[in-house]
């Protein structure tokens, strides 16, 4: 290259061994930089979490997502405010070491039920799930009243209905749930050990009790699953029904 002849900013990708190309070039370095500066400042402006698609239509064209985010998050880890990554989202989170210094200030959430805690553990392991599979897992009726609280805490969504008689709704958990217990996906959820090391399973459990595994995609419905209609949402009370003049 002569000195008459500009430098190409080439985008900064991954190749195909999922290694990254070489930073020494300065061109690549330059774009990774600015890909960062240009996420960082989406990120922070926003309110909610940002998806990945919708950061790819906002930073410049061939640039991997990805990889951006995660070379931001680790110029993050050591910092007071993390990156960190939400379902398919990624949001800025005070260090969990400092989370302390915000308690002062903290809005206090009203604390569930014992009832609602067990139907949030229920929905989150076993869904999709429906009201009918709920109440017999816990071996109790589970009131109306406690399900339209975990709505509320928008922690729990209506996903769809059950290709069943009566078609019931089932229940699933939302991204809002995986930021406020701070997992990157569902599977992130405690397993069988991890719950009897932090004593929340008892010592004397049946010998073929078994902690369920998640689904790998949450939002995916299942082959027993229709999705929610508008005449759904409707008659569920999530639509404003529509009036249609004479």
């Amino acid at each position: 290259m002569t000195d008459s002849q500009p430098a190409t900013v080439v985008p900064f990708t991954v190749a195909d061994n999922d290694e990254p190309r070489d930073r020494s070039n300065p061109a690549e370095r330059l774009f990774l930089s600015e890909a960062m500066r240009m996420a960082e400042a989406i990120v922070f402006a926003s309110a909610e979490p940002v998806t990945e698609k919708a950061l790819a239509q906002r930073l410049p064209e061939g640039t991997d997502v990805r990889q951006v985010m995660k070379e931001l998050q680790q110029v993050y880890e050591k910092r007071g405010v993390n990156l960190v990554k939400v379902g398919d989202a990624w949001a800025f989170r005070t260090a969990g070491d400092l989370a302390f210094l915000m308690n002062r200030d903290a809005v206090q959430q009203r604390k569930l039920s014992r009832a609602a805690l067990e139907v949030l553990a229920i929905i989150a392991y076993h869904q999709p799930v429906t009201r009918a599979e709920i109440e017999e897992i816990r071996g109790v009726e589970t009131s109306k009243g406690t399900l339209d609280t975990l709505l509320e805490t928008e922690w729990v969504r209506m996903r769809g209905r059950r290709k069943t008689p009566g078609r019931p709704v089932t229940y699933g958990t939302t991204d809002a749930f995986l930021d406020h217990f701070q997992l990157e996906e569902i599977r992130d959820l405690p397993g069988m050990e991890e719950l009897k090391g932090a004593g929340l399973l008892s010592a004397r459990m049946p010998a073929n009790f078994s902690v369920p595994l998640p689904p790998a995609d949450p939002d995916q419905l299942t082959d027993d699953e229709d999705p929610l209609t508008d005449i759904d949402l409707e008659e569920l009370g999530l639509l404003t029904p529509r009036i249609e003049n004479d």
